[in-house]
């Protein structure tokens, strides 16, 4: 019963079913396999007693699919600790154990379960660290745009008083939310860049560089495309390329801090950051705020452009 609450069936995650770009056999099969793993991980997780025994298994997972399938558990751990007359802990027991080292997906999956729960619920949502919270709304504007393509795509939704959190800095949240719509343009538009690029150019002028940054992220951690055409992406973001090189760098460090680079990944750093992921996400880590920020913008927002200057500045990335 658990497995089947809330969660999509399989055959949702089909490009066919969803009306998604395909490119090739090849590509479609990759985006595919990604949501199967999704909901393998999330079935893991929602079987389980305990994150320690889920992760017995997520940790049996191939590399390439590991970091989705513990993006599906933190989805799982955060709707049964939102049901009500449930035992609540689990995020944060998966954040003790060893999703610590998949803290990003996991956050990620946070957003998915927020996109499946009632509002009324947020307020159980775990997402304890202000920093890190908001990839919670990254996974939110994943899910919106995979199964809501028509409004948050083509119709490009925003809601004018998006509700959470509520410290005051919520009327960042849409800028986020467009990081996940970002990333989950790379699947709409099936790993295909030029069609992910028209997509993107049918948005605001403003809202480009974050789609730009979930993009740049999808297309190094998820992968499907070749370098030369990863090359193509970088030209045609044009003055978003910065922002293409934050979203990768965030991919680099989700991959090598479980020790989960691959050899695509590898690849994308070096055509969009112009280094290798271990240095991209060197960058990631140490340009991350130490301390509390004053001001309007967000630590999470300092930390991307800091990650974007620094891509600048060594003279692989050009505005």
């Amino acid at each position: 019963m658990r497995r089947r609450i809330i969660t999509p069936n399989i055959s949702e995650t089909k490009l066919a079913t969803r009306g998604f770009h395909v490119k090739n056999a090849e590509a479609r099969d990759l985006l595919e396999t990604v949501g199967e793993m999704f909901l393998t991980g999330y079935a893991y997780a929602a079987e389980a007693r305990t994150p320690a025994e889920a992760e017995e298994r997520l940790e049996q997972i191939p590399r390439r699919f590991r970091g989705f399938a513990y993006e599906g558990a933190g989805m799982a751990y955060a709707i049964l600790d939102a049901t009500p007359l449930a035992t609540s802990g689990k995020v944060a027991a998966s954040l003790a154990g060893r999703g610590d080292a998949q803290v990003y997906l996991i956050y990620v999956g946070v957003g998915w379960a927020m996109a499946r729960l009632p509002r009324v619920l947020w307020s159980k949502i775990h997402a304890p660290d202000p920093l890190l919270r908001w990839l919670a709304l990254d996974g939110y504007g994943f899910h919106q745009a995979y199964f809501r393509t028509q409004q948050y795509v083509h119709d490009q939704y925003q809601d004018p008083r998006f509700p959470w959190p509520k410290d005051g800095t919520s009327a960042y949240a849409n800028r986020v939310i467009d990081q996940g719509i970002g990333r989950a343009l790379w699947f709409v538009g099936g790993t295909d860049v030029e069609v992910v690029s028209s997509l993107i150019a049918k948005f605001p002028e403003q809202r480009r560089g974050d789609l730009y940054a979930g993009a740049g992220l999808a297309a190094t951690y998820a992968c499907g495309a070749e370098e030369d055409e990863l090359r193509r992406f970088a030209e045609l973001a044009g003055p978003n390329r910065p922002q293409l090189a934050q979203g990768s760098a965030f991919a680099a460090e989700a991959r090598v801090r479980p020790g989960l680079v691959v050899p695509a990944t590898e690849i994308a750093t070096r055509v969009f950051c112009g280094v290798p992921p271990e240095q991209a996400a060197r960058i990631s880590n140490e340009s991350r705020p130490d301390q509390p920020i004053q001001g309007d913008v967000p630590a999470y927002e300092v930390w991307r452009q800091r990650i974007a200057d620094q891509f600048v500045s060594l003279g692989g990335v050009s505005r």
